[in-house]
């Protein structure tokens, strides 16, 4: 009882911290979900607000048939760029340059006086038109890198280009590496506007207005808006994976086994990403559920003292009463037990004798006949009481009943067989049986003479039945003409009676021959040592 009170309690305290822990947990997950809500909303603030740019740009660069570099970078410095645009490179113009117009862009370029560029890589061929870079602003040595590509020339570009055509919206790439950053730099995107010929109805193609954008600036300028706190943050072009990750605010070498995670999918220019947001669930127990804890550790101890003191007597006095009853249980198990074996030892003797009646034609030959069965009952139920009415050996049995012929110059009798236990009644039938078998042997058989024989050898034929096989030679011929006598009675009756086996006696002139098929009983333990360490017995059914 104490040590289930103290159990109780004990569940109650780690049912408690598992509530105060899922309540935890949840408010965290809350957290991290409105946080990476708030984090998604402010990069599509700032993809809007680029947007809205380049929008405004497309809208005036179609009503000008030409776009000089002046008119262009007033635009861009009259835009008087925000807060809002941050994280971006700056805004360019890139325009149509069919094949035939390509010697012209390049002499334009020359003219400019921004360095010496041209359209780059040259046309193959593949493609109508090329799409170069010919303005970007704001007008720095790093812009001035990306001067003359033709971005039409490569495929993840084009893709957004041809979109962007198709929507008439800002469309964003997918993850690229800028012309700016040169080879081996940081991911980043690109958003383009197109700009239609508004003379043409508005679907000429006239070129581009786009923006640049480092991925990691373009992430930590919307985290200037939304704190990002204990947060990790990871931005993807689609779905998560380390070949589409644009931007992290983790470190290279972070651990990122254990971390709770969730995901935002957003649309930006157009194009879909991922943000996932992470956060690390603090080591251990929180505050409240290590009190929790330690409070109810102490009160189930208290409790487990307190009843343990309580009920101690009670232990004591209920020992003392199921000592008693256990005597009691013994004594009455002892009792069923003797008169069990005392019933079946009576009604062996009484059909013993019922048999030597009917056989004896003088009273000294059946007190004889009937003295020398009653000492091989004896001779059986001795070794019995030695094992403590457990199983006995087979060759225990025969040993018994053979003494007086085993010894000897003149006689002998051989015995071989397994090491095989017998239960009780099937010790007393075999040794009923080997008794009649060797005063018959004695008397007219192989041991009435000195150079006859008897072997005894016996096997298990399967796991529950063993082989006792009886075989007299090199005694006096047998007659074939004889009566019969109790002996035999007692075995072909009787004995196979008690073992539930026929028996096989033949009479050869040789020498008799008899078979028994013994069962082999499972031991078990009598009730009344159960739990305790004593030979075991074994089930009786008679």
């Amino acid at each position: 009882m104490p040590l289930g009170i103290f159990c109780l309690i004990a569940a109650i305290t780690v049912l408690s911290i598992f509530a105060i822990e899922r309540g935890e947990a949840q408010r965290d997950e809350a957290q991290l979900n409105a946080r990476s809500v708030a984090i998604a909303s402010a990069l599509e603030r700032r993809a809007n607000a680029s947007s809205a740019y380049l929008r405004a740009g497309a809208a005036l660069l179609s009503t000008m048939d030409e776009v000089p570099a002046d008119d262009f970078r007033r635009f861009v410095s009259e835009l008087r760029l925000d807060a809002d645009y941050r994280g971006a490179e700056g805004i360019g113009w890139a325009k149509v340059v069919t094949p035939s117009q390509v010697e012209e862009f390049n002499a334009e370029a020359a003219e400019l006086g921004v360095g010496s560029y041209e359209l780059y890589p040259q046309p193959d061929g593949s493609q109508p038109y090329s799409i170069p870079v010919t303005y970007l602003q704001p007008d720095t040595e790093r812009n001035r890198r990306a001067l003359g590509f033709d971005m039409f020339s490569e495929p993840t570009r084009r893709a957004a280009m041809q979109e962007a055509e198709r929507s008439a919206r800002p469309t964003a790439t997918d993850k690229i590496v800028l012309r700016q950053e040169g080879s081996g730099g940081s991911p980043g995107f690109l958003v383009y506007m197109p700009v239609f010929e508004a003379s043409a109805g508005g679907r000429a193609l006239k070129g581009f207005i786009y923006s640049p954008f480092n991925a990691t600036d373009f992430l930590q300028s919307a985290l200037a808006l939304e704190d990002v706190g204990a947060f990790g943050v990871e931005l993807y072009d689609g779905e998560p994976d380390p070949q589409s990750l644009l931007a992290s605010t983790f470190a290279a070498n972070a651990d990122m086994d254990g971390l709770q995670q969730v995901r935002q999918n957003l649309t930006i220019a157009n194009n879909p990403w991922v943000l996932v947001t992470s956060s690390r669930a603090a080591p251990g127990l929180s505050g409240l559920s290590m009190a929790t804890l330690i409070f109810g550790l102490l009160v189930a101890a208290l409790l487990m003292l307190l009843v343990r003191m309580l009920t101690q007597q009670a232990q004591e006095d209920e020992a003392s009463l199921a000592w008693f009853e256990e005597q009691a249980s013994i004594r009455n198990s002892l009792t069923r037990e003797l008169n069990h074996r005392v019933k079946n030892t009576l009604a062996n003797v009484l059909s013993i004798i019922a048999l030597t009646r009917r056989r004896a034609d003088k009273v000294e030959d059946f007190a004889n006949s009937l003295d020398g069965r009653i000492r091989a009952l004896s001779a059986t139920h001795d070794l019995l009481t030695q094992s403590d009415w457990g199983s006995t050996p087979v060759e225990a049995v025969l040993e018994a009943e053979l003494l007086p012929y085993a010894h000897g110059a003149d006689r002998r009798v051989e015995m071989t067989g397994p090491a095989v236990e017998l239960a009780p009644n099937d010790a007393l039938s075999l040794g009923l049986a080997i008794h009649e078998l060797a005063t018959n042997a004695a008397k007219y058989g192989a041991l009435s003479q000195s150079e006859g024989t008897v072997s005894i050898n016996w096997k298990l034929v399967d796991p529950t039945t063993v082989r006792v096989e009886w075989l007299e030679r090199g005694g006096p011929p047998v007659s074939q003409e004889r009566t019969r006598g109790f002996g035999t009675d007692l075995i072909e009756r009787i004995v196979a009676h008690e073992l539930r086996h026929p028996v096989e006696l033949d009479f050869d002139p040789e020498g008799v021959r008899c078979v028994l098929m013994i069962p082999v009983r499972r031991a078990t333990e009598f009730m009344i040592r159960a739990g305790r360490d004593k030979p075991a017995a074994f089930h009786e059914d008679s």
